[in-house]
């Protein structure tokens, strides 16, 4: 599929132009609305950068957490303004609301190279209404606000996999463009869907079965080994017959990870050993257990030393790896060493010539809170979701309307 990128834009030409930027600044915050992880951010910089210095009057549309449709202080963009300020260097206003009259003045403001944030468009339940018009009504006040002759650059990867009005529907009102960050993820999980050089591993982490069933009915018989951790692995386990006591389980998916396991058991790898724990908590009292020695009452935050060894093996001779979740509760130091084992394999194999990409969401989290070198892997996508129904095969609703 071919689409039009930022490149295409400046080439015809932004100077004095309003450009409609969506972004994905859904970056995490502690107790004090403190940004914790600026990756996000950090991505979106390269287009926003561009159009900058091409003097282009950039208007930036981004969402954080989930207000369901009401203005609520605790999700404003007031911290990602401050942060987007330091970044680009230049002071990044933030409007007081989303398409009202203070956007619309501050919009109408714009010098050339000025950088404008407007509120979370999360904030106007119809940024995410399943009804077309109403997502329609928004999108053409978002479209408003860059006057006559704008433009808009899609470059929030991470919504792209979701017809919302700042992400889809924008798009069919002005001159659209896949920006930086959106080209470079499509390129990249492009290369990984269809062409992966081999052997191709898949790791999987995360909470829930149910969550990853379409990528791993999708990647089983594509993927040389499907290595499964996370809280997700203790389904399988059951499956197989253990007795995963208080561990995370989804009691309805054990038929399902049971067929998984007679249609694709010499590929899928699941963790030989367990760390257990007393209770959730990064002070319970803990030991590396068999899989059939979990204490009654406890449960298991991560994979066990020997399971780190044998995914690691796997992973030595991978030419293409593709990671998605972490292989345990990895915020809690005590659970962190599988999750920190496996990303290292996967540095390992990168480093050996195997093109690595992590997948986003938390995987992509883990690899900076456990300070790991972002440079060891080949890419590090900014959408969890979107990178999963990218390899899933499914259309995504963002990129297909920049067709073109």
């Amino acid at each position: 599929m071919t689409v039009k990128t930022l490149a295409d834009l400046l080439d015809e030409g932004v100077e004095g132009r309003h450009v409609l930027v969506r972004s994905d600044f859904n970056v995490p915050l502690n107790d004090a609305g403190e940004i914790t992880d600026p990756g996000r951010i950090t991505a979106s910089l390269p287009t926003l950068q561009a159009l900058v210095d091409a003097d282009a009057k950039v208007i930036v549309m981004a969402h954080l957490g989930r207000p369901k449709g009401e203005v609520n202080s605790r999700y404003s963009l007031a911290p990602v303004a401050e942060a987007l300020s330091d970044a680009l260097g230049q002071y990044v206003a933030l409007a007081g609301d989303v398409v009202g009259e203070d956007a619309h003045e501050r919009a109408n403001g714009l010098t050339e190279g000025d950088v404008l944030l407007i509120e979370n468009v999360r904030f106007d339940a119809r940024e995410t209404s399943k009804d077309e018009a109403e997502r329609g009504e928004f999108a053409d006040q978002l479209a408003a606000l860059a006057a006559d002759n704008g433009a808009f650059v899609s470059d929030g990867f991470g919504v792209v996999h979701r017809a919302q009005a700042s992400v889809y529907d924008i798009a069919k009102r002005l001159p659209a463009y896949a920006g930086k960050l959106v080209e470079k993820e499509i390129t990249v999980l492009d290369r990984t869907a269809t062409d992966p050089e081999l052997p191709y591993v898949v790791v999987l982490g995360g909470s829930k079965v149910s969550d990853k069933l379409g990528v791993i009915e999708a990647l089983a018989g594509k993927a040389d080994k499907l290595i499964i951790g996370g809280g997700m692995c203790y389904t399988f386990l059951a499956a197989q017959g253990y007795n995963t006591q208080k561990s995370l389980l989804q009691e309805e998916m054990i038929d399902t990870c049971r067929d998984l396991l007679s249609r694709f058991g010499d590929r899928i790898v699941l963790p030989v050993d367990l760390v257990a724990a007393a209770e959730f908590s990064a002070d319970a009292e803990n030991r590396v257990v068999a899989l059939d020695g979990i204490p009654e009452g406890w449960l298991s935050p991560d994979i066990g030393p020997e399971s780190v060894k044998q995914f690691a093996e796997v992973l030595s001779d991978a030419r293409t790896v593709f990671w998605n979740g972490p292989m345990g509760v990895f915020e809690m130091e005590p659970f962190s060493k599988g999750t920190e084992g496996v990303a290292k394999a996967i540095i390992d194999a990168t480093a050996n010539g195997a093109f690595s990409v992590v997948g986003g969401g938390d995987s992509a989290a883990s690899v900076r809170v456990l300070g790991l070198d972002e440079d060891g892997f080949s890419h590090i996508s900014t959408g969890g979701g979107a990178s999963l129904e990218f390899l899933e095969g499914k259309e995504l609703p963002g990129v297909t309307v920049l067709g073109a």
